[in-house]
This record gives structure tokens, C-alpha cells and sequence, in this order.
């Protein structure tokens, strides 16, 4: 026999659910665990951070430390050391980072000669009270606070960095550097010029001169007791002007995080995403009942709007975006369903939920 309801329990009940349903979705959402998510190249970072949190870590010292493997690989060519350099051949490094606890930040901006720049990005937030330094006085206070100067211009780099200073024309197609790379002697003349150097890498050094890169590594972390931290970072557009600072340092762009909520960051057209204020407009998207998807394409849409959604002049660019949601749901979207050129490499993301780091699909706007 059904229970009868009385007009006390009815009257719990609706209270109940009025409470909730003011304290927004999220308040109906389950209990928060640890979690970590990042950039398709955080694989390893994801792991690392995953580990700490276990082990009682701070949020913030966990997704540092995971991208501290990343900023420290001479492999990766969009992030610390080993970062492509700008057009003077000058590698500047930007980043930032947001603590959900105690909410503060702290970012840098053009950075030269440090192999981690979030570390100094944290150092920022926890021994000044200003969020952002910028190139030289960033650079200065990187040695005040212990850390040497360091040559970030690994060989690879370098190499790529001088074939795209042979592909630099004017005008009138004149270079003042030997070599032209879309001639059909490009590669043996590549070849001649760079003797000492592997077919792999300069075939590697021609497409980036060619197609510059964009690249980056963001990291989100939540925790079982509901604390929230996130970290962006970067090497920047390959072969910007000198003092070109993207979205990655910039707080509520490429980073921000409300643990009342959640996080996002990007990689991808910095640009782009300034214009926006994307991780700051897709945290607020979830703070008003979207989920991380959800919020993440409509982040996507607005960027779309600024080309008048025009899909021809949208092709030129991409950009990701990652969402962390309070309790443990998370998203990756992307502008593109894969990169341009033919390898049309799928767009993903890194998760570790408390067993090995795992790549997912993202979430996409439009299709190539």
C-alpha cells in the first residue's frame, strides 16, 4: 500500500526542492572526487597531478607539477623548453595559474630565459600582490626569486627557426635569405644548407616554417573536498613579433576558475579567445545550469560570430576549449573536428580520474 503523504512531509519536501532549485543546478549535482583534466598533450601531466592529489597535495601544486614535465620536455615544440621562438629567434614563454581555495592568481607575460614560467607565474601570486609581470621585469624576477637564466633555444628549434627566416619574402617575392621553399629545389637546397641535420627534423622545420604552430597545455584539477585549481601554459604562436602575448597568461581568457563552479582554459588562436573572455564566459555559462559541453560550444559560437560565421574565413584558425565542472563533469570542445592538411588528426583531451590518463574525443563545432 502507498504511503500516505501528509501535508507536513508535502511541506518538507517542497521546501526541499525550492532550496535547491535556488541554490542553482549544481546544488542537485553529486559529491566532488578527484579529478584531473588537460590539453591533448597532457597525458603525463594529467598522471603526475592525479598522484598528488591522492596524496594530499594542494590543487594548485598538483597541475603545476604535471605541466612541469611538459614546460621541461625539449620534445615538445609549444610549450617551455624547446618552445619555437619568435621572429628574432627569441623563445618568450607565457603562463598562468588560478587558485580556486583562496582565489587569487598570479600570470606572466613574454617571459625569456626560465624553462617553467608557471612556477614563476605562482611565485607572482603568492609573494606579490599584483597578478600579472611582464618581459623584462617577469625575466628579473624569475633570477630574484632563485631561478637562473637559462638558453630555451633547443637545436630543432633553432633549425626551424632559420628555414622560416629562408621563407620570408616581400612583395615582390624577394628574400634576403638563400633558399625558397616553395621551389622545386626547396629540399635539396634545405639539405645543402643544413648538412648536419636528419631528413625527419627538416622535413619537421619546413612544415612548421610553412604552416606555423600554435600550441599549449592547460590543466584543471578538483579535488574530494571540492577545491578547484587550473594552469596555462605556453611558448606562444611560432615566429610572433616580438612581445606578442596570447591568451594564456591573460586571466578569465586562457585560464579562470570559480570552485564555486568550475574551471576552463583553452589552446589554440589566442586571439581569438581574448576577444571572447572564453574560460571566463564558459564558467559563467555552467554557473548558470549549462553543462561543461554545453558551455564550451557556446564559447565556440561566439568566436564563430566574430567571422560572421563565415566557415571559409573560420578555417584559418582553431581553438579548444576544456571544462571542469564542481562535481567531476568535464568537456572538451573544439571550433574544428581536426587539424587542417591532410593528417585531419581528431581534437581530444586528457583525462585522469584516479586510474591511468586516458584520451577522449572533443566535443566539435564544425566539420572540415
Amino acid at each position: 500500500m502507498r504511503k500516505k503523504l501528509s501535508r507536513r512531509n508535502w511541506m518538507k519536501s517542497s521546501a526541499a526542492l525550492t532550496a535547491a532549485a535556488a541554490a542553482g543546478p549544481m546544488a542537485l549535482a553529486q559529491s566532488p572526487k578527484n579529478i584531473v583534466i588537460s590539453s591533448a598533450n597532457g597525458l603525463r601531466s594529467c598522471k603526475k597531478a592525479m598522484e598528488m592529489l591522492k596524496s594530499g597535495a594542494d590543487t594548485l601544486d598538483a597541475v603545476i607539477a604535471g605541466v612541469n614535465i611538459v614546460e621541461l620536455d625539449p620534445n615538445d615544440h609549444s610549450v617551455g623548453y624547446g618552445g619555437l621562438p619568435n621572429e628574432e629567434g627569441v623563445v618568450e614563454l607565457d603562463a598562468s595559474v588560478m587558485h580556486g581555495p583562496s582565489r587569487r592568481c598570479g600570470s606572466v607575460g613574454a617571459i625569456t630565459g626560465c624553462k617553467t614560467p608557471s612556477k614563476i607565474a605562482k611565485l607572482v601570486m603568492t609573494e606579490t600582490n599584483h597578478v600579472m609581470l611582464v618581459g623584462g621585469g617577469a625575466a628579473k624576477f624569475a633570477r630574484e626569486m632563485g631561478f637562473k637564466e637559462e638558453d630555451l633555444l633547443v637545436e630543432e628549434s633553432r633549425v626551424a627557426w632559420l628555414v622560416w627566416k629562408r621563407s620570408m619574402r616581400d612583395k615582390t617575392g624577394h628574400t634576403n635569405w638563400s633558399g625558397e621553399l616553395d621551389a622545386g629545389t626547396a629540399t635539396a637546397r634545405m639539405r645543402e644548407e643544413f648538412p648536419n641535420v636528419d631528413a625527419k627534423t627538416l622535413a619537421w622545420a619546413m612544415n612548421v616554417a610553412i604552416h606555423p604552430p600554435t600550441g599549449t597545455i592547460n590543466c584543471l584539477a578538483l579535488n574530494s573536498k571540492g577545491e578547484m585549481s587550473g594552469v596555462t601554459t605556453t611558448s606562444g604562436m611560432a615566429w610572433k613579433i616580438a612581445g606578442r602575448v596570447g591568451d594564456s597568461p591573460i586571466i578569465g581568457a586562457g585560464l579562470y576558475v570559480d570552485q564555486d563552479v568550475g574551471a576552463a582554459g583553452s589552446t589554440g588562436r589566442g586571439e581569438e579567445n581574448i576577444r571572447i573572455a572564453g574560460a571566463h564566459a564558459i564558467v559563467e555559462n555552467m554557473r548558470h545550469g549549462m553543462t561543461p559541453k554545453e558551455a564550451g560550444l557556446d564559447a565556440l559560437k561566439r568566436v564563430s560570430r566574430n567571422f560572421r560565421d563565415d566557415k571559409a574565413w573560420l578555417s584559418a584558425i582553431d581553438i579548444q576549449f576544456y571544462a571542469l565542472r564542481k562535481d567531476g563533469m568535464y568537456a572538451g570542445v573544439s571550433l574544428w573536428n581536426g587539424e587542417a592538411g591532410p593528417t585531419r588528426r581528431a581534437p581530444s583531451l586528457a583525462v585522469n580520474d584516479g586510474g591511468d590518463s586516458r584520451h577522449e574525443p572533443c566535443a566539435t563545432l564544425y566539420q572540415r
